[in-house]
């Protein structure tokens, strides 16, 4: 009888530890050519550079250049290349087939066995403690061959300050969690003409520094159930763009398409009740700034943002590059950008659907009250004319009506409100 058992231990360790899915049977994939009504049906087996290596049902083994395939197909070289490289980031990081839980789970099960086997006398506790050995062999095992790992590849901190570092105005630091961003809210380009469905916010500094600082993830992580950006995130931002101005879901907090209802400027943008200056589109026209071939934005969960593209995207708005990393791109239709958050988030536990936001989250303070929505307002200049002094001037109807407003260093800012007639209304705000 304890022979038996024993032997059954064995059998179901090396059943458990070294079983495995998969076959060798007859290929399935169908693969497309770029023009060429020409398909093949074989199987993946790796992609090395701009070489990918297929087998066909005689079990040869042919080579490929990536890009003579079709979009599709491409995409699915992408997609099982990230799953075979997050394969052997497993096996690279745990260095052994088990995890640490699964040992301990191993361990104390076939400890059990072996007590019940060779120390216990009464039949009852032998079986008793030969069962639960055997449960917790099996679950040790179990756990073993299905750890999955949602892990990238880790934003490159060198990569990140060429992006953000373009821009004056910006400042970047990190620690083993984040990379930060602090700016001052305010963004080098002209900002709110074009607006044609005003909230009579304009835009102010604000402080996006020390514990304040934007944060983007060094370590992004795929999620299992992306969350889309229809039903989600309509408080607070969801992005940061390069030039340290945060990107807002294109929904407002009301649900409604900003830029369809022409409540943003030219650039994607407009100011919130506290006079926070943020797109909702993703600025595109960053890109002459960064260069083709950085992106314009990273998402809050760690995935950069780039401009638009040919290849063919996932339902998120995103895809897998050919190094195995994961990209948002941009459209010119709604949703515009991220569509669903691919990576890991964390939610402030104080909002709910659809204000749940992102955290951490920088936060904005206000001066003076907000004011009502004033819907036939088009604004239709906004200049700088000195430091930290802007004028904005709006049309209703063929009557043009004039902000002028500002700042000094102490924190107090000035509003003056010139009306058509010529008439002036002054109010003064203290930054508490």
């Amino acid at each position: 009888m304890k022979k038996l058992l024993f032997y059954l231990l064995v059998l179901i360790f090396l059943s458990n530890a070294f079983a495995h899915n998969g076959g060798h049977g007859k290929p399935t994939v169908i693969w497309k050519f770029v023009n060429s009504n020409k398909t093949i049906t074989a199987d993946f087996i790796k992609k090395e550079g701009e070489t990918v290596f297929l087998r066909n049902e005689d079990h040869k083994i042919s080579t490929f250049n990536y890009n003579t395939f079709a979009q599709e197909s491409q995409q699915y070289i992408l997609d099982r290349t990230h799953w075979v490289n997050n394969k052997n980031k497993l096996q690279n990081a745990q260095s052994t087939l088990y995890s640490d839980t699964s040992i301990w789970l191993i361990l104390l099960g076939i400890t059990l066995l072996l007590f019940s086997i060779f120390i216990i006398k009464k039949k009852i506790k032998l079986l008793t403690f030969s069962l639960l050995g055997m449960v917790l062999v099996i679950l040790g095992c179990k756990n073993a061959n299905t750890t999955k790992v949602s892990l990238m590849a880790a934003n490159n901190i060198s990569f990140l300050e060429s992006v953000f570092g373009v821009f004056d105005k910006i400042s970047t630091r990190y620690d083993d969690q984040y990379f930060y961003i602090e700016s001052d809210g305010i963004p080098a380009h002209e900002m709110m003409t074009g607006i044609t469905n005003w909230q009579q916010q304009v835009p102010i500094n604000h402080d996006y520094t020390g514990n304040n600082a934007w944060a983007i993830p060094i370590q992004p992580e795929v999620s299992e159930n992306p969350l889309s950006t229809k039903d989600n995130f309509m408080k607070g931002a969801i992005a940061i763009a390069a030039n340290g101005i945060p990107i807002f879901n294109p929904l407002n907090n009301r649900g409604e398409d900003a830029n369809a209802i022409g409540e943003l400027d030219k650039w994607g943008g407009h100011c919130g009740r506290a006079d926070d200056y943020h797109y909702h589109l993703a600025p595109t026209h960053l890109q002459s700034k960064v260069g083709p071939d950085k992106p314009i934005a990273y998402a809050l969960d760690g995935f950069p943002v780039y401009g638009e593209t040919n290849q063919q995207l996932d339902e998120n708005l995103g895809r897998f590059t050919s190094d195995s990393t994961y990209q948002y791109h941009t459209i010119k239709e709604y949703p515009y950008l991220i569509a669903a958050m691919k990576g890991k988030v964390k939610i402030n536990p104080e909002t709910v659907a659809p204000e749940n936001e992102i955290m951490p989250q920088a936060k904005t303070k206000g001066v003076r009250p907000d004011l009502k929505p004033l819907r036939d307002a088009e604004i239709v200049n906004f200049t700088n004319p000195e430091l930290h002094q802007y004028s904005l001037t709006y049309r209703i109807d063929s009557l043009k009506y004039i902000i002028n407003y500002g700042w000094d260093n102490s924190g107090k800012y000035n509003y003056e409100f010139v009306n058509p007639d010529g008439t002036i209304t002054k109010a003064e705000y203290k930054r508490k």
